[in-house]
């Protein structure tokens, strides 16, 4: 699909835009959404506190969750000067086709929870204007109405350790016409994700009275998300873990099976590679070793992770492996990377240590919920106009320019 927003010239609204300019054509309930974290302090006044507790919290102590954050801050710019960066670009190329920036839309479960139609804004929003979109497994819009909306969108596999269902859930997905398989390999038992139960979050929701109470607190949510969503398209159920229909988001007894994925093993993954027709990216990897062996068995690309935080507490941030892991598989295999990402320079540090691309999960998600599709673009406009920015600033014209030399690692 054809992108209709210029990411390069997106108009980041300022309070000294004359009348009439690009930058006043911004919904004016996004003019003061500078930055990806300003969505987050939005959509926290706009959820009830179990549904923002999901999506913002890690597990157990949050130590990788800050982690993932505090990484960058041992990096240094060593800017060029005198450079001329007058015909800058953000295209970058990766598994075969050119996207319009160097990141994308991570997966992220129940998107369709927090904002209306969460999943569909998402992959809407990047289709217009670019980037790739990845569908997370546990999603609560079949991954045929996505395909359908953007038929560039990737889609994310939760794949149980059993041929037979793994064989399955690949069909469902080939035949809904994604043409990118990414596998995540770091989930064989669910994280303990304890700040959950202290919000009073589960999946499936249960029915309680607190749960009604905030709902009640928060009436734009409840109008705005939950009851136009059932009003218009049914309670919503989890509708792309296997090849059939799972259970819905509310229920008062109701178990959620992905299956059992703790027996997944290298013996799938080759199931699964010699299955799959097109692309298959290997996500969740922190080791070397893994990487090397993920490369070996076959897989095109692979995405640094440790999801969002939300897995093993205390898992090392994917930057901190990504210099050692691009050194293995050399600068030609394409590298991916997410968890934490929320500045244009965070991505061109990522960049500059020799990943290819970059995905960012909460940020859009909190955009969705903000204002839809419109503030999923708007949060990808900013993310593109500061990479731009930056990459001026640093004297680069392509993102695959910025390199180690652009680094310094400060002092501790």
């Amino acid at each position: 699909m054809q992108p209709t927003v210029d990411l390069l010239r997106y108009p980041v609204f300022s309070h000294s835009a004359p009348p009439g300019s690009v930058a006043r054509q911004i919904p004016r309930r996004l003019r003061r959404m500078l930055s990806l974290d300003d969505f987050e302090q939005a959509a926290r006044r706009l959820l009830p506190a179990p549904i923002f507790a999901y999506v913002s919290g890690g597990c157990e102590t949050d130590r990788s969750l800050r982690g993932n954050r505090s990484v960058f801050e041992r990096y240094g710019w060593v800017p060029g000067i005198l450079t001329d960066t007058s015909q800058r670009t953000l295209a970058t190329p990766l598994l075969g086709r050119e996207w319009a920036a160097p990141f994308g839309i991570a997966p992220m479960g129940i998107s369709a929870l927090s904002g209306y139609r969460g999943d569909l804004a998402q992959a809407q929003a990047a289709a217009a204007t670019g980037i790739p979109a990845i569908l997370s497994g546990s999603s609560l819009i079949p991954m045929e109405e996505v395909a359908r909306a953007n038929p560039d969108t990737w889609f994310q596999a939760y794949v149980p350790g059993d041929s037979a269902r793994i064989a399955a859930l690949l069909d469902r997905v080939e035949r809904a016409g994604f043409r990118t398989l990414v596998v995540t390999v770091d989930t064989p038992v669910s994280g303990n994700r304890e700040n959950n139960i202290r919000a009073g979050f589960s999946t499936p929701l249960r029915p309680s009275l607190r749960l009604a109470w905030d709902g009640i607190t928060h009436p734009r949510w409840t109008a705005g998300t939950f009851l136009r969503t059932i009003l218009r398209h049914g309670m919503p159920d989890f509708e792309n873990t296997q090849a059939t229909r799972g259970a819905p988001i509310l229920a008062s007894n109701a178990m959620r099976d992905f299956g059992a994925r703790d027996h997944l093993s290298w013996r799938h993954f080759d199931e699964i590679r010699a299955r799959w027709k097109g692309p298959v990216v290997l996500k969740g990897i922190l080791r070397t070793e893994d990487a090397l062996r993920a490369r070996d068995h076959g897989a095109d690309g692979i995405i640094l992770s440790n999801h969002g935080g939300r897995q093993l507490d205390g898992a090392v941030s994917p930057l901190e492996v990504l210099p050692d892991v691009v050194a293995a598989l050399g600068p030609d295999y394409p590298v991916m990377i997410d968890s934490g990402f929320r500045r244009g320079s965070d991505v061109l540090i990522a960049l500059a240590l020799g990943a290819k691309f970059v995905f960012v999960g909460r940020p859009f998600n909190y955009a969705g919920t903000v204002a839809g599709e419109a503030g999923v673009r708007h949060a990808i406009g900013v993310l593109a106009s500061e990479i731009a920015r930056n990459m001026a600033l640093i004297g680069i014209n392509r993102p695959a320019e910025a390199g180690p030399q652009h680094l310094r690692v400060r002092a501790a």
